[in-house]
């Protein structure tokens, strides 16, 4: 059901400004036409890694919008329903944002988010992903990701594993009572657990090459939307990149804001999470080259039909991405 996230406000506009370096706009920045819409819509899903989704609201504020709304949504779905227009904006996987755009789905992606969340357990004596061949591997999100990585160290991801992620199965707790081999964990599973104290990390993303030099998320918009209201599509991606800054550099008040907006429960979780994924190099990564590395793993793995130049095309739209690097001194 969608419901509109209305919720107090964990801190002032003036304190959240302070912190993001915002208390007066640069000029360049209030000389632009203010946005045509005041109204912007985001999906809301318990994924602590899309922290700069959920912290960029008085962000978006100071950028004129008045009517943020926060509706409840389906992650597998979510870039999909980005197409049909449920929303305006969302955090997303890269690899589903590029897997909708091939089916058609009307959506551009403008930028980058961090690279890293995700870890894939392993129980004991699997020490590597070769060793998963013949064993089964748990997870609730991306089974892309795990067939990219079964694929780029000589497995055949369709018949060297066994995926298991019906939701009813309750992967997770397969893997904890020892009933899959391997599980591959996107926040805050991984925290949950490390808490627990199961299984070994095998693939931490965020460190792991190649893993750790691409976007694993990305911000992207609904096509019609960007194309209609230019102006408020700069602001939000402004607010959004701010936002991911403020994940980096103040991480105690971003994870405080997820836990009092009711995004996620533990603060300690959250904390972590912010800690280990690199928000701040939205400036350093190539959001093209990210696009471009994951649509051809999925296109050699059949996932795909497009190949990457065109998902590049139809699927992506960097301008405002890059007047920001220049207006933010990146």
């Amino acid at each position: 059901m969608q419901t509109v996230q209305t919720r107090r406000r964990f801190l002032s506009s003036a304190a959240l400004a302070a912190a993001a370096g915002m208390l007066s706009l640069p000029q360049a920045e209030a000389a632009e036409p203010p946005p045509e819409t005041l109204t912007v819509r985001f999906p809301k899903i318990p994924v602590i890694c899309f922290a700069p989704q959920y912290v960029c609201e008085e962000l978006l504020r100071i950028e004129g919008f008045t009517d943020i709304r926060y509706l409840d949504a389906d992650g597998p779905t979510m870039s999909q329903d980005l197409g049909r227009g449920k929303f305006d904006f969302l955090a997303t996987i890269s690899m589903q944002a590029i897997v909708a755009i091939d089916g058609g789905a009307p959506i551009a992606i403008l930028s980058g988010v961090h690279a890293g969340c995700y870890e894939l357990f392993g129980r004991e004596g699997i020490h590597g992903i070769a060793d998963l061949k013949g064993k089964k591997v748990g997870l609730t999100a991306t089974p892309e990701l795990m067939q990219m990585m079964a694929a780029y160290v000589g497995l055949d991801p369709k018949r060297d594993l066994t995926l298991v992620s019906a939701p009813e199965t309750k992967p997770l707790e397969l893997f904890v009572e020892g009933k899959v081999d391997a599980y591959l964990a996107l926040p805050p599973e991984p925290q949950q657990l490390h808490a627990r104290k199961v299984g070994h990390v095998i693939v931490r993303t965020s460190v792991d090459r190649p893993w750790s030099q691409y976007f694993c998320c990305m911000l992207a918009g609904n096509r019609e939307f960007v194309a209609r209201y230019p102006a408020a599509t700069k602001r939000v991606v402004r607010a959004f990149l701010k936002a991911a800054d403020l994940c980096a550099n103040e991480p105690e008040r971003a994870a405080r804001q997820l836990v009092e907006g009711g995004f996620t429960e533990r603060y300690e979780y959250a904390l972590q999470t912010l800690n280990e994924n690199p928000y701040g190099q939205w400036r350093e990564y190539d959001a093209e080259d990210s696009v471009r590395f994951y649509a051809l793993r999925l296109h050699e793995l059949g996932m795909i039909k497009s190949n990457p130049k065109r998902i590049i095309v139809e699927g992506t739209d960097w301008r405002f991405l890059n007047e920001l690097k220049r207006e933010l001194k990146a």
